[in-house]
């Protein structure tokens, strides 16, 4: 099953933790404002397979992941299809601007189990 940790600059995410669950993923929302900075560490925590952040410039929780821990990451995505595209290129931390949406959450986790088997 695909773990996917959620974290949200807003302390939001549960539309895209809806979408996940949809896909027959398990959602972990990491809680609390400044939650995207927190990406890396509820990733290594949890051993999710892959993490989301969202904030404003749609980075700093990717590559603060990437800097503590050395998760693959893609910053700076705005679309659902960066997104995917991203899962098939092997990112693990993936950031995006303000975006959650189901949609997200269900298409990343397809992605991902499709490229994993």
């Amino acid at each position: 099953m695909t773990k996917v940790v959620i974290a949200d600059r807003m302390g939001k995410g549960q539309h895209v933790a809806a979408g996940v669950e949809k896909a027959g993923g398990v959602a972990v929302i990491v809680p609390g404002m400044g939650a995207d900075m927190r990406l890396g560490d509820v990733m290594k925590q949890e051993n999710a397979d892959i993490g989301i952040s969202f904030c404003g410039s749609g980075g700093a929780g990717a590559i603060t992941a990437k800097n503590k821990y050395g998760y693959t990451e893609r910053h700076s995505m705005r679309s659902v299809q960066e997104g995917v595209t991203a899962i098939e290129d092997g990112i693990q931390a993936l950031g995006f601007g303000f975006m959650d949406t189901e949609e997200l959450g269900q298409k990343l986790v397809e992605a991902y189990n499709r490229v994993n088997g």
